[in-house]
Parts: structure tokens; C-alpha cells; sequence
């Protein structure tokens, strides 16, 4: 069976835990800061886990993980 190709994308986007479970930035949080609150702009900062229902896509993108 053919070695399976990592979606480059996906790669540069999300990161696996050691655990299996995918962590994922935030949008919205580059560019027209002025605007956004200093706590809005402080929780953006924080990475979050991504979502269980999206998991099986994030698994078929990333078939060897990411270092």
C-alpha cells in the first residue's frame, strides 16, 4: 500500500497532542485589533482543542501526526 500524503494545509493549522486530540489557534486575531478588547484579544491568543465532530477529518488529513 502506498505511503498516504499529509494535507500541508491542515499541517501548518493544527498540531496533535500527546494524548491524540488536535489543538487549534483562533481566528480574528492578525489584523483590525484596534477595535477588539484587550480581553478579547488576550483569549484569541490561547490555542483550543478542536471540536470531537471534526476530529475524523483532522485524523484523515494528518495520517502520521505532526512533529
Amino acid at each position: 500500500m502506498p505511503k498516504l500524503k499529509t494535507h500541508k494545509g491542515a499541517a501548518k493549522r493544527v498540531r496533535l497532542t500527546a494524548s491524540g486530540k488536535a489543538k487549534r489557534g483562533h481566528s480574528h486575531a492578525r489584523h483590525i485589533l484596534t477595535k477588539k478588547t484587550k480581553k478579547r484579544k488576550r483569549h484569541l491568543d490561547l490555542d483550543t482543542l478542536v471540536s470531537e465532530s471534526d476530529m475524523e477529518r483532522i485524523k484523515n488529513m494528518l495520517p502520521y501526526g505532526r512533529s
